[in-house]
This record gives C-alpha cells, structure tokens and sequence, in this order.
C-alpha cells in the first residue's frame, strides 16, 4: 500500500501490517472501562467509520477497547501500566487482518454500486459475525448477485489498493465518495475500477487479499436497502458451517446435498397432507366425544388430556355448535402444572367474565363477548369450583 508518512505516530496507518511495536507510556488513568492509557505512538487502530478497533496486549494488559478523543487515542486495558515505562505492543493480527479484509470489501461493493446505480452508502456497520451496509437506493437481488460477480473480479485483479493525502487544489479536482463534508487532511483510498473514497480504515495492500466477497441477504430498510456481507475468511468460515449443515440435513432427508430444496418441498407436501387427515380425524373424534354429554345444559366443563390449544378451542366450538350448553369450557393440561382453556356462551359476556376469571385461577388470555381462551395456572378442583361459582 503506497502512503506519505504523517505528524502524528499512528502506525496503524504508516506500517498498516504492524504487528508488534514499543511506544513509551504517556499517562494511564483508571477510568470507567479499566485503565486509560495514553502512548507516544502506537499500532492499535481506534474504533471509527463503522470499523471496530483492534485489540491485544501492552506488555501484560490486554488492550479491550481503543477510542480516539480529539488528538489523543486511548487505550483501554484491564491492568495499569506505568507512565514513562516502555511497552510491547502486540496486536491481535487474525482479528485486525479480518477487519481489513472486510474494510476493503467493503469499499469495492459501496464503490461500484455507486458507479452503476448512483446510491450512496448510508450506513456501515462492521459486526463480529457479519458487517452491513445501508443504501439510499433499492435493487434486486439479481441486481446484486451481479455487483457480488463484478467485485470478486475486482479481488481477483489483485489491484493495489492506493492512499493518499491529496493537498486542498487536487481533492477539489478528484471525483470521490465520502458521507460527510469534510476539513483539513483528507485521506483518500482508491481501489482502481472500483472505487475512490476518504476514509479512515484501515485495509489490505491488494485486493487480492480480500480473498471472497459473498453477499449473505438483503432487506428493504429506511426508504433503501440493507445489505448484509461477509469477505475473506468470515466467508470461508460461514461456508463450511452451510456446507456442515447442509451434509447434515442430506442425510437427515437421504437427498443429495443439490436436491435439499426438492426433499424440503416433497417433506412440506407430506406433513401437510398428514395435516389434514389428522385434522379430519380430530373432528370426527370430537364429534363421537360430544355425543356423551345432553344438550341443552347451563354449564359444561370439559377436561381433555393431550389436546393443542388450537384443539382446545375446536372442541368447544363444536359443543356449543351442537347446543350441548348455553357457556361451555375445554381445559387440557399445558404441561407445567396448570390448563390451556377456551370458554364460550352464547348467554353471557364471556370478555368480562375472562378478566374474573383469570384474577382468580392466575389466569392469561382473553378474546371476544362470544369466547375466550388462555391459561389457567391452577388444579383442576379450583377451575371446577370457580367455574361453578361464579357461571
């Protein structure tokens, strides 16, 4: 990567594959997260632009977190280090190389989208598991599988990526991206045929090194789109979880791996068929059960054992469908003590007579005048007694 040596020692930017340094100890304070401490130069790259900062070790403290505050970058450890000592510092490489693979992908997927759509990048948000991009602009997943082809091309160019400080005459000549007016020195990041962008990441030499970029979904959000992505080992890693997952359900389903949305499909048309003979089934049965009880009764309370509460609520459509009681209830056990229930009259309110009958058998759930259901987390021998009572 080809860049101008700046005032300030942030080696995060002059030697951005630094892994180890020494730096002299400025200050350390205890502050709310740890330890603030403040170094003459260091490697460590402060959260900013939608990049987490790195992490790693001053000689014996881990380095949590890294903010920079006005001229100052603060390291946050988990123990004190010594003002005017000297100190190692070592940066957690796998997890800064990551997040300039991601930075760069990044940069290439904004930069053409921008070129062939003319949407601006809105959002960026570098996550543990995934980073998101948000645009004021919709398209197609067509559209962006396209964009996913050309950036990879981009990667396998193996392009340098270029930095540089342009003086205040040549960034008014310059074409580039950048969500923000911006003031002083300007650090412009160009990845040649794909994009031009001020930014204050940090990234790989080539886009080589990006390795993959793989677009993992879309939704519509804020008036545009939100993309979610992974590059370089994240998508390495994301694709031997899928391909884990997905000899897994081959032999679950004795399909092969390429046929899964077939199995999947014949699997759904199977169990929607069992669906509906189960369902008939159900109804026949309930309607053999209604013939026990009279028609006609004040008060029936029914109690069933293994019924949904979907069922739950069948049954008692059916005894009030066939007149077998003016208020009619269904109870079946919810498997933690207490009953799932639907209740429903055809002589009184029953989404009145629900909020006293839920206060006194510690009860949830509601519904219409017509009927109720819920739970009652209470014995049987109490829903009887205040059913009774009270209906």
């Amino acid at each position: 990567m080809k860049e101008r040596t700046i005032k300030m020692e942030k080696l995060y930017y002059q030697l951005p594959y630094v892994k180890q340094f020494e730096a002299k100890v400025l200050s350390c304070e205890k502050g709310k997260k740890g330890f603030e401490v403040i170094l003459d130069r260091t490697g460590f790259y402060p959260e900013g632009g939608g990049q987490p900062s790195d992490t790693g070790m001053l000689g014996e403290a881990r380095v949590l977190e890294v903010h920079e505050k006005g001229e100052e970058i603060i390291h946050y450890t988990d123990r004190e280090l010594q003002a005017g000592q000297t100190v190692a510092g070592t940066i957690d490489w796998e997890g800064r190389f990551s997040n300039m693979q991601q930075h760069s992908g990044e940069h290439i997927v904004s930069g053409l989208i921008h070129g062939r759509y003319g949407y601006d990048n809105v959002g960026f948000h570098m996550g543990h598991e995934e980073m998101t991009i948000d645009l004021n602009g919709s398209l197609t997943w067509a559209q962006l599988m396209e964009i996913e082809k050309e950036a990879n091309e981009a990667v396998y160019s193996n392009q340098y990526i270029e930095v540089t400080y342009p003086t205040e005459e040549e960034l008014a000549e310059l074409d580039y991206r950048s969500k923000k007016e911006l003031t002083g020195q300007v650090r412009i990041v160009e990845i040649p045929g794909s994009d031009r962008c001020a930014c204050c990441g940090t990234h790989v030499e080539r886009t080589g090194e990006i390795g993959a970029i793989k677009f993992l979904s879309m939704i519509h959000y804020k008036g545009g789109v939100r993309i979610s992505m992974i590059c370089g080992a994240k998508a390495m890693e994301d694709y031997d979880r899928k391909t884990d997952q997905a000899i897994a359900i081959s032999n679950l389903l004795s399909a092969k791996p390429d046929r899964l949305a077939e199995a999947v499909e014949r699997l759904k048309n199977e169990a929607a068929e069992k669906d509906a003979r189960i369902g008939a089934l159900t109804r026949e049965l309930f309607a053999l059960k209604a013939e026990r009880y009279e028609e006609g009764q004040k008060l029936l309370l029914v109690f069933e054992e293994g019924l949904l509460p979907v069922q739950v609520r069948q049954f008692c459509n059916l005894l009030l469908e066939e007149g077998k009681a003016g208020t009619a209830a269904v109870f079946s056990p919810d498997g933690r003590g207490g009953y799932n229930y639907c209740a429903g009259s055809r002589v009184i309110d029953m989404k009145e007579a629900g909020k006293t009958l839920n206060a006194k058998l510690n009860g949830r759930g509601g519904g219409s005048s017509q009927m109720i259901q819920g739970s009652f987390a209470a014995p049987e021998e109490a829903i009887k007694e205040v059913f009774e009572a009270f209906l």
